[in-house]
């Protein structure tokens, strides 16, 4: 193998403060900077396959702006658009980016004056500097996090800890030298929820941010973190919950624990090499359901008194029973729905990107069938559209189901997780 080539740039889209935090409240300000959030860009290529993976601190990306990102870089570096792959590390403790019905628009002079130029900045800067490289990487376990649908007595399904269900305890270290031994970038993948400090008011990375911080003083190299399955994962609190109901010492206290695991990972690597490149693209499928009876619709849109006084899940929930209703008089429906993806493969590592927050039984099928050593979801990955559950999981309900059935005009079908995991396969040749 002849040439294998990586470069790595940052910017930061640190806020000032006062700014909203978005993930909670609409109306959460900020009062103080915890710690700076960046973008941080890692470019790989072979002298003819050339790919750009982003990963920006922070909760989600809208879908219009990720396009928009996608295409700006892909302008700049001269990349086409499918070569760009831009990742939220999902901090809900960031700016809001993007724009979900019931938590708050889009702040448009946050990211048209810091975060686009930013990760413009990163992407380009990771494409120019690439040099000669090689790379190592390892594995380690880790209960940072853990499933975060506690089920209750009455079998109701609530945001907490749940000791008994599915969680990828798989944390996954690169490390990216040039030949000379000098670092170029670590990349650490893990699924779970940046939430560790809860309502903090503090704009922050989160529990991840602390563990970056670490292993970049370890290291002395440029650290990034790319969210892995976390819809069904959160931070595994040791006050009984997956978020810190306002504390920031929760994020600092967990970010420690993920710190050695990093740490260990990193540590344990031993062997570096060059490694071959090669990018597969394909157009993902998924099927909507049919729509649901008017009258039903209309007698709980009708049930609502105050419906502009609604946030968060009611909100969401209340704009979708409106569109379904204008969608069945209008005689108008999407029979399906499909994006673009793109699965870059670097050696034996497969970075799948969702433009979805996946639940960890995804994940794990996916580790299982696709055909490389080290399989890594990616995701609220160029855009959001929210969670998208397993099967099993839709009919226990819960907050992450209601996001998954009334987060957009057409629902998905129940079996969309088994499907978009065979459209992945299908597009690795798998």
């Amino acid at each position: 193998m002849s040439i294998f080539l990586c470069g790595a740039d940052r910017a930061d889209i640190t806020p000032e403060i006062g700014t909203c935090l978005f993930g909670y409240r609409p109306d959460l300000e900020s009062n103080a900077i915890h710690d700076h959030i960046n973008v941080t860009a890692a470019a790989f290529s072979d002298g003819v396959t050339t790919f750009v993976l982003v990963t920006c601190d922070v909760c989600e990306i809208d879908n219009d702006l990720a396009e928009r990102a996608v295409r700006e870089i892909a302008s700049s570096t001269g990349l086409p658009e499918s070569s760009v792959i831009i990742s939220a590390t999902h901090t809900h403790s960031a700016p809001n980016v993007a724009g979900l019905e019931g938590w708050g628009g889009i702040d448009t002079e946050y990211a048209e004056n810091i975060f686009l130029p930013a990760v413009k900045k990163a992407a380009l800067g990771a494409v120019s500097n690439m040099k000669n490289a090689v790379l190592g990487v390892s594995t380690t376990k880790s209960d940072v996090g853990m499933n975060r649908r506690e089920i209750l007595r009455n079998g109701a399904v609530v945001l907490g800890q749940n000791p008994f269900g599915v969680y990828d305890p798989e944390m996954t270290v690169i490390a990216v030298r040039d030949e000379e031994g000098k670092g170029i970038i670590n990349m650490v993948h893990y699924g779970c929820h940046g939430t560790a400090a809860g309502e903090n008011r503090e704009i922050s990375r989160d529990w991840q941010g602390i563990m970056m911080d670490r292993l970049e003083k370890e290291s002395g190299v440029i650290t990034a973190f790319w969210q892995g399955c976390c819809g069904d994962v959160g931070p595994r609190n040791t006050n009984g919950f997956t978020v810190g109901c306002g504390d920031i010492k929760y994020a600092e206290e967990l970010g420690a624990v993920a710190a050695m695991d990093a740490v260990r990972a990193y540590r344990q690597i031993k062997s570096f090499g060059k490694k071959e490149i090669r990018l597969f693209t394909g157009k993902v499928t998924l099927p909507l359901k049919e729509l649901p009876d008017l009258e039903d619709i209309e007698k709980r849109i009708a049930s609502y008194e105050e419906p502009e006084k609604l946030i968060n899940i009611d909100r969401l929930r209340y704009n979708h029973l409106v569109s379904v209703a204008a969608a069945i008089k209008s005689g108008k429906r999407d029979s399906e729905f499909t994006f673009d993806a793109s699965i870059p493969v670097v050696g034996d590592i497969a970075f799948l990107p969702f433009p979805f927050e996946m639940f960890s039984s995804t994940g794990l099928r996916l580790r299982r069938y696709a055909p490389y050593q080290h399989v890594l979801s990616l995701s609220c990955s160029n855009g959001t559209n929210l969670y998208l559950p397993s099967k099993g999981e839709i009919l226990n309900g819960g907050y992450e189901v209601e996001c998954f059935l009334y987060g957009h005009d057409f629902n998905f079908t129940d079996d969309a997780e088994t499907i978009i995991i065979n459209e992945y396969l299908r597009i690795l040749g798998a």
